[in-house]
């Protein structure tokens, strides 16, 4: 290996703490922005999803300006890497606003949610862009690109671990009430709960603090399908209402024993915790990466032969359809998951510790991709990644509310083959550059990045579209407790056998890439060649 292809373990580090920082932004978005319109700002699931299906449409155009402007960029700190200093405080601040709950009516809310969401598409775009593009020039050695892949990978896996391993219990920090509770004991482990609300919140949570206890509402006006017992309830409190609740199967309880979190207050503070994180991790991959591959010396700029080229790259092209499908995977696994430990497992809280461990799988999987990918080759592992986690994740259409062993377990080996997959597809952008220049003669690593980001972003604002679908034909209402009850087969639908479905056909169609290890190791030898010529001419 040339030696300037090789790279440090302090770059890898600083390169992958910015896909850390990307994903508390990425994947707080993905698990937690769906579950906060309709719970928490009280948008319908149709409206969400319909919004993050416009809103990422629409980015693909920015997505592929972006990489034209990336690769037309002229700094002293070069083409990409000055993108990642520029936009780490705006992204920080978009990411707070979008978690900022302003009190304004219907179409009000409705304005502001596609002002905030169109902005944070785009600045996320001018941001990771760049920073995906970055790897690409790192180093011309598509095995040490892989190493790269796989260390970024476990940057974005820590990154998500933080924000969705916390938050919630960050969360249950920050938006804590102390409404007055009045306790009259009925039995041993019966007891009847009235709240009196001391002001409006818009939406709260009430369970006890072991999680164990099951509340139903004390309304007789309530039909039994209407009023089922769950281990929490989420309600409107409205100033001096009170909320009456029959309580079973906890002893000796007191007004301590009850958690009541108004979850508006407390996304918008533990979001804004994590931005600050997000700000600094960028930064930190700003001032310990560096760029060292360069276009062909007689390479002219020309915007319509770089988009000529692009949509004749057969690597891309598959890639660009792969990175829809697989996106639209992980997307419904991850924006399900939140709504379903809360109103189909009755826990919330549980959710934190079921995403930790997921996250922990995905490093896991993230870290033995690059050893399966020289065993296997990427195409194949890539297949095989989509096939395993798809018919694992399937199974949890047999677990029932009181199987959470099984649904760990499943959850977590599904995620482990998950996790391989962005961590090839990213590599594989940057192979379809090298076979880009490799075949024309010209290198256009932005907009390479760029259209396969797009199918990422676009692919998850599909899975938006198809959860606020689902969920809009089961009546789902977050506010309202009786609708929830009805729309648990579609929560469960969706957690289970619709992504994996996708995940199958997504295999079926990488089958069609073209780029295996001894081509790839044929190209990358003679671009080597052609640029040590270069730099010796």
């Amino acid at each position: 290996m040339n030696s300037t292809n090789k790279i440090s373990l302090k770059e890898k580090i600083g390169y992958a703490l910015g896909d850390g920082a990307a994903n508390i932004a990425w994947r707080g978005v993905a698990t937690f922005l769906f579950v906060f319109y309709t719970d928490v700002f009280g948008l319908k699931p149709i409206t969400v999803g319909i919004l993050m299906l416009v809103a990422r449409f629409s980015d693909g155009i920015s997505d592929v300006l972006m990489g034209i402007i990336g690769d037309r960029t002229k700094s002293k700190y070069g083409k990409f890497r000055p993108w990642i200093l520029w936009t780490a405080v705006p992204l920080g601040v978009i990411l707070s606003l979008l978690f900022t709950s302003p009190d304004l009516s219907s179409s009000g809310k409705i304005v502001y949610a596609y002002i905030t969401y169109i902005f944070f598409t785009l600045i996320y775009t001018a941001n990771n862009i760049p920073y995906g593009a970055l790897m690409a020039v790192m180093t011309g050695d598509d095995k040490e690109r892989t190493s790269i892949g796989s260390f970024r990978m476990v940057g974005a896996f820590t990154g998500g671990m933080l924000v969705q391993g916390a938050l919630l219990f960050l969360v249950a920090y920050f938006g804590n009430v102390s409404p007055t509770i009045n306790i009259s004991q009925l039995d041993e482990d019966t007891f009847k709960i009235e709240v009196v609300a001391s002001k409006d919140v818009q939406n709260v949570n009430i369970k006890t603090e072991d999680g164990i206890a099951q509340f139903v509402w004390n309304d007789d006006s309530l039909s039994a399908d209407k009023n089922i017992a769950t281990g929490s309830k989420s309600f409107k409190m409205v100033e001096d209402e009170t909320y009456s609740f029959i309580v079973t199967g906890e002893q000796n309880l007191s007004e301590a024993s009850f958690v009541i979190i108004d979850q508006q207050k407390g996304y918008s503070k533990s979001m804004y915790l994590m931005a600050v994180f997000l700000v600094l991790f960028m930064f930190v991959t700003f001032y310990t990466t560096k760029e060292r591959v360069q276009p062909p010396k007689e390479q002219k700029s020309n915007l319509r032969e770089d988009l000529k080229q692009l949509f004749t790259n057969k690597p891309w092209l598959v890639l660009l359809v792969i990175g829809l499908l697989f996106n639209i995977y992980n997307s419904i696994k991850q924006g399900i998951t939140i709504i379903y430990f809360t109103h189909y497992l009755n826990d919330q809280l549980l959710a934190a510790s079921y995403l930790v461990g997921l996250m922990l799988a995905s490093i896991a999987g993230a870290i033995i991709t690059t050893s399966l990918s020289k065993k296997f080759g990427k195409r194949n592992l890539f297949i095989y990644a989509l096939i395993f986690s798809g018919g694992i994740n399937a199974l949890l259409m047999f677990c029932g509310p009181d199987d959470i062993t099984a649904i760990f377990i499943i959850g977590l080996i599904s995620e482990f083959g998950a996790a391989i997959l962005p961590t090839l597809f990213f590599v594989m952008l940057g192979d379809a550059a090298d076979y880009s220049e490799w075949k024309n003669g010209r290198r256009a690593t932005g907009l390479i990045y760029s259209a396969g980001s797009f199918s990422i972003k676009f692919g998850g604002g599909i899975a938006g579209a198809i959860m606020g679908l689902i969920l809009g034909l089961y009546g789902y209402n977050g506010q309202d407790s009786s609708s929830i009850r009805g729309a648990i087969p579609g929560i469960t639908m969706l957690m289970s056998w619709i992504p994996a479905v996708v995940a199958i056909i997504a295999a079926v169609l990488m089958s069609r890439y073209p780029l295996t290890n001894s081509k790839m190791s044929e190209i990358t030898k003679e671009l080597n060649q052609r640029r040590l010529a270069e730099t010796t001419n």
